[in-house]
């Protein structure tokens, strides 16, 4: 690899063999990708904890990455893991077939909601979420240039605090269930036309399933508009379209409030 310090335990696997760097994602991980292994460097944090538990304990419930090996190294963790198969659900061949790729969207979903939440490590729930915002707020740690355009300044809210302030005040009733946390296209795998395995796994745990719905929403808005793809805009697609699948009415109060929480991380 390229003159980077690696974990022994970590470069005795992965020393010789060829790797492409992934720069696809909003995240600030470094994510270096072998024929059938992942590389993930990013700063220690309690979501790289949780992405160790949870790949553990999900093993057998639904296809995630196993975990090789896990390191943490002057405050930055090293995670070697199995690859999943399988292209990103935003992957072209999807983005240009709507109802392909909501039926692979809503099997995702579904999937995630099987599991049985019956001893699960990780509790994301508005108690464990809003305790997490207020200390990222109270800490300045909010990147307010990486949010929706409307969610602060003249027509949002006044600052992160205001924002936090309304989320605490509003909690909408929790329909808890088993969720990923940052469900959006690019941490959906799919292969053979059929959902392959997940990705990018720090913030999965026990929430309500609108979370999950409400960022896969967005997601599905923003490739559709195509802000991520060079402004090509894929005519004919609405990210409504994902309710018919689901076979549920949408709920706009709880579709807000989850955008917005995410704001705060």
């Amino acid at each position: 690899m390229e003159k980077l310090w690696l974990p022994d335990s970590i470069r005795k696997i992965v020393e010789g063999k060829e790797y492409q760097e992934n720069h696809v994602g909003m995240s600030d991980s470094r994510v270096f990708m072998f024929d059938d292994m992942i590389l993930k460097i990013q700063a220690y944090s309690g979501e790289t904890d949780n992405e160790y538990m949870v790949c553990n304990w999900l093993s057998e419930k639904i296809p995630v990455p196993q975990i090789l090996t896990y390191e943490v190294h002057d405050e930055k963790a090293y995670c070697l893991m199995t690859k999943v198969p399988g292209k990103m659900a935003c992957d072209d061949r999807y983005m240009r077939d709507p109802g392909l790729l909501l039926d692979i969207v809503a099997e995702a979903l579904r999937l995630l909601w099987s599991v049985d939440v019956a001893g699960c490590p990780c509790d994301n729930s508005l108690d464990v979420k809003l305790k997490a915002a207020r200390y990222i707020v109270e800490n300045d740690l909010v990147d307010v240039e990486n949010t929706e355009p409307e969610t602060f300044g003249e027509n949002g809210f006044a600052s992160p605090g205001k924002l936090l302030e309304w989320l605490e005040n509003n909690r909408p009733e929790e329909e808890l269930v088993f969720t990923h946390g940052d469900l959006s296209l690019p941490n959906i795998l799919v292969q053979n036309d059929r959902v392959s395995g997940f990705i990018d796994l720090g913030k999965m745990g026990i929430a309500d399933r609108w979370q999950d719905i409400a960022i896969c929403y967005r997601s599905l808005k923003h490739n559709f508009e195509g802000n991520f793809n060079g402004g090509f805009p894929y005519e004919g697609y609405s990210p409504e379209m994902l309710f018919e699948k689901l076979g549920i009415a949408a709920d706009p109060d709880k579709l807000r409030y989850y955008i917005l929480l995410d704001e705060l991380f």
